[in-house]
């Protein structure tokens, strides 16, 4: 089982108005690989590789998260705050 995140992520992946709760590093890594609107993009690939680091122990899990959120932004998903 995942460690969760200090704080959860909320965000809009299936659209506007229909929001899912992220709440560790599996769970993001399932959004990106499952879910998310782009297929190659310089951050979502960062965010996934540091989701492997993560899994394999070489990372905190709040590094993914931070990454997690900056390909969010880079695919203009709107996060809730």
């Amino acid at each position: 089982m995942d460690k969760p995140w200090s704080k959860s992520v909320t965000l809009a992946l299936e659209g506007p108005g229909k929001y899912t709760t992220i709440t560790n590093t599996v769970e993001a890594s399932w959004a990106m690989i499952e879910d998310w609107p782009l297929d190659d993009a310089p951050l979502l690939t960062r965010a996934l590789d540091l989701c492997a680091a993560v899994a394999e122990g070489k990372k905190p899990s709040e590094d993914a998260r931070k990454a997690f959120l900056a390909a969010a932004a880079e695919a203009e998903i709107h996060v809730q705050d």
